[in-house]
């Protein structure tokens, strides 16, 4: 008989236990557990007619419908699981429920001889745990600082130094402004965004405050689950303050490799908020090859709206670092020395 798991022993044996996630395509593309392999017992649109058929028809129908779809497949559908459980001959196996289908494909592969955990209130579970958790029990601290100000570089050397960080960013695949996209892979979709968050969350340590690099709510097309911005709100700003040329070159070395189309067509997004004047200044300055004027210009927009942003954080809670130049390292050890980090023995 399989053994029935909690989604924390899912995710502890997870670095070594496949888990395989048994829904439909279409589900596993809207959101799924990190690492997760989709071997799916249904397609998407036998997905659809079983559940047609026992809406209208009940139960034993849709189960005799669902047998005569997977049966012309089972010896591949085990020849997937047998692969994966590999040579440890283990697997970790959820649904949505954790009901018919992930006890169906579970029976296959023990009848093959792996050993089979299923996760008890399937992917359901997992979704009710992300929404619970994330932004809970941590203090919460904030590197800020206006635009190109190397807060994501700030954020690395943070984490080489084995502090808590979570590079929102990096998780959404996008910057946070609108040529943020440029060099980043797809964007998650909102669920998908919010599982790693949640699983990032937890590789925190309780003991130690999480770092993060402030952004808006929305980081692309990824909104941060409220719980994670009010804690981000009510955090610690540690705000950098470097000269408007290191900025201009930073934002140089990272916008510097795309087309002149593509800044021009980001710009152009802008428009209304640049300035008809600023926006056409910045365009020419982009198709003269004068990257850092157009960078100068478009500064001027975000400067001014992230100071206004910053303006809402109380006084007690914000410090300011100036810095002649943007070395990571030297930032994140004033940073640290500023907010020092209980680590474990």
């Amino acid at each position: 008989m399989p053994e029935t798991i909690d989604l924390h022993t899912l995710l502890d044996r997870a670095p070594r236990v496949p888990v395989v996630d048994v829904r439909s395509p279409g589900e596993f593309a809207q959101g799924h557990l990190q690492g997760a392999v989709n071997v799916p017992l249904f397609s998407d649109a036998e997905r659809s007619e079983i559940g047609t058929t026992y809406v209208r028809e009940g139960r034993q129908p849709a189960i005799v419908l669902g047998l005569a779809r997977v049966g012309p497949r089972l010896a591949e559908l085990g020849a997937q699981l047998t692969t994966l459980a590999g040579a440890a001959g283990e697997l970790s196996i959820h649904c949505w429920r954790g009901g018919m289908r992930s006890a169906s494909v579970a029976w296959l592969a023990e009848t093959l001889g792996c050993r089979v955990g299923i996760l008890a209130g399937g992917y359901k579970t997992f979704r009710r745990w992300v929404i619970e958790s994330t932004g809970r029990g941590r203090e919460v601290h904030v590197v800020a600082g206006l635009t190109g100000s190397g807060k994501t570089r700030v954020l690395q050397a943070l984490a080489a130094r084995g502090e808590n960080v979570m590079d929102l960013e990096q998780l959404a695949h996008h910057k946070g402004s609108a040529f943020g996209d440029l060099g980043e892979a797809l964007a998650p979709t909102q669920e998908q965004f919010e599982n790693d968050l949640a699983l990032a969350w937890r590789h925190t340590r309780p003991e130690a405050p999480v770092w993060v690099e402030d952004e808006s709510r929305s980081i692309g097309r990824c909104l941060i689950p409220e719980p994670l911005w009010l804690a981000k709100q009510a955090g610690r700003f540690h705000v950098l303050e470097l000269p408007e040329e290191v900025r201009l070159s930073h934002l140089n070395d990272i916008y510097g490799g795309h087309p002149a189309e593509v800044l021009t067509a980001r710009i152009e997004a802008i428009r209304k908020r640049l300035g008809g004047d600023r926006a056409a200044a910045a365009i020419a300055a982009v198709q003269a090859g004068e990257l850092k004027e157009a960078c100068r210009l478009v500064l001027a927009y975000y400067d001014r709206s992230y100071q206004r942003l910053l303006e809402q954080v109380p006084p007690e809670r914000l410090t300011a670092f100036s810095f002649d130049q943007l070395d990571p390292d030297v930032i994140a050890d004033a940073l640290c020395r500023e907010a020092p980090v209980r680590h474990p023995s």
